[in-house]
């Protein structure tokens, strides 16, 4: 009996192995330097951010912007070491709605390093003059906002570790980057940009404010001068990409013949907005696709309030109808109303879009985006963290309509199928949540007390003492606790209202 021939790993070696339905460039075979370094490579920011650079390196303007990866998480050992033994290649495949899938071998990230196996050798990279952008994908979790987590930077763990060294082993992404900013300063090295990737309005003010909170902890000279000299540009990210699945690396040994440890896939749509403020030099990104404006602030609260907002609404009513999927969630027409009627009667009033930018078709992509039944995506992705999203995704909407003196009901339903998701007891997605001990107990107390729910967060207590808003979340609650999702689909989910 003929035995199967196990297939090579994807790496430089096999490329030549690889059938001519697979593209391959020529760059791969080349050596980059690293222009960026990244903290948090994962699924989006191998399909995002990495796909644009692999972008410009196939068209030879991408030389000097290679990638360096960075790990914090133990859970990034694993994405370091798949990387590494692949010479730093990946799969990455684009599923259409009628089916049809691309699939490119993307190269640009070069190096992968994680703390643990030395920060000093993180630190040496970033301080390297040849990078002059570190990017970040490290989730909304990740910076430090006391409005939003509840807790004074110095009630953080890692930072008060971080601290005490004064940063001789940094633990956090705005430690490595306050250490590398006091080296290069010492060198007389131009500083880097510091760019955020993370869905959070004003990401590059975030970031700054992150950064500056750390230095001053350890030296003020410092944080004044990273104040004066250091660029922090905020950027709109949006692509939507699932986690990976074992029937992903089999369609990768199918199609191309090789192991493909950890592949990615997304949807055919990406956009990427950015402020042009990159004092060190940038690539010209541009020249891919992307787009750079003076308005940043109106792209990000569209894809905020509109995309990430909308999937916050049908993440938590999708699971508690028995809905495993994105798009089999949007198919029930109940659902699909309630998340058009959230995005135009209540988040679409609460921003000022961009010029040029049509809110109406906007709308129309994402609900065509979120019924795209090959992308096969999780309504458990959208939960997770959900502590850290809501507050950033509907939260600012449910204020903005109610300072307006305007009705917020959408935004109400949305933070009731968000309570009741809590209490389930059935959701892995909340196991990981650094809230979900705070939530599920005011979840709980919300049988009793619905302002207890909203008393729960920083962010929701304004709308605890809003005796309207309390009366609509009161009412969508209410619905869900005696008559569940298909009571609350009956009134919420009707006929789309439009604002």
């Amino acid at each position: 009996m003929t035995s199967m021939a196990t297939p090579p790993t994807l790496d430089r070696r096999s490329l030549s192995r690889l059938p001519s339905t697979a593209s391959v460039e020529e760059y791969l075979a080349r050596e980059p330097s690293i222009g960026i370094v990244h903290f948090g490579v994962g699924n989006f920011h191998r399909s995002h951010q990495a796909m644009y650079i692999d972008l410009l390196m196939r068209s030879g303007l991408g030389d000097d912007w290679a990638i360096c990866g960075i790990g914090l998480m133990e859970r990034d050992r694993r994405m370091g070491e798949v990387l590494t033994s692949q010479d730093g290649l990946y799969t990455l495949t684009l599923r259409h709605p009628d089916g049809r899938e691309d699939i490119d071998v993307v190269g640009s990230i070069r190096r992968f390093l994680h703390k643990d196996d030395g920060s000093q050798q993180v630190i040496a990279q970033m301080a390297a003059p040849t990078v002059r952008i570190v990017s970040l994908t490290i989730t909304e979790g990740g910076y430090f906002d006391e409005a939003i987590s509840g807790q004074p930077l110095t009630s953080n763990p890692l930072v008060t570790a971080e601290v005490a060294t004064n940063l001789a082993e940094p633990q956090t992404a705005f430690g490595f980057i306050v250490e590398a900013l006091r080296i290069r300063r010492e060198r007389g090295f131009a500083p880097f940009t510091v760019m955020s990737c993370d869905n959070i309005q004003g990401n590059g003010r975030m970031a700054r404010s992150s950064v500056l909170q750390l230095a001053r902890l350890v030296d003020d000279e410092l944080a004044s001068w990273i104040e004066r000299e250091v660029a922090f540009p905020s950027t709109m990210v949006d692509r939507i990409t699932p986690a990976t699945e074992e029937s992903d690396l089999q369609r990768v040994r199918q199609r191309l013949g090789v192991n493909d440890a950890w592949p990615v896939c997304a949807e055919p749509f990406t956009q990427w907005i950015l402020e042009d403020d990159f004092p060190a030099g940038r690539p010209p990104l541009e020249a891919v696709g992307a787009t750079f404006t003076d308005d940043i602030e109106g792209y990000e609260a569209a894809k905020l309030r509109l995309l990430n907002g909308a999937h916050q609404a049908v993440a938590y009513i999708g699971q508690l109808a028995g809905y495993e999927y994105v798009d089999q969630a949007m198919a029930d027409h109940r659902v699909r109303s309630f998340v058009e009627s959230y995005m135009s009667v209540d988040a679409v009033p609460s921003f000022a879009a961009p010029s040029g930018l049509d809110v109406a078709q906007y709308c129309r992509t994402v609900v065509e985006r979120f019924g795209n039944s090959s992308v096969q995506d999780p309504l458990s992705r959208l939960s997770v963290d959900s502590s850290d999203r809501v507050p950033i995704f509907v939260i600012p909407v449910a204020l903005d309509r109610r300072r307006a003196d305007g009705s917020a009901r959408y935004a109400a339903a949305v933070l009731a199928t968000w309570c009741v998701y809590w209490t389930t007891g059935t959701v892995d997605s909340r196991s990981s949540d650094r809230g979900a001990a705070r939530m599920i107990a005011a979840a709980e107390r919300a049988v009793q007390d619905p302002r207890a729910f909203l008393d729960a967060l920083p962010g929701l207590a304004p709308l605890a003492d809003d005796e309207r808003f309390l009366t609509e979340f009161t009412s969508a609650l209410g619905l869900l606790q005696s008559g569940g999702a298909k009571a609350f689909l009956t009134v919420y989910g009707g006929t789309h209202e439009a604002k």
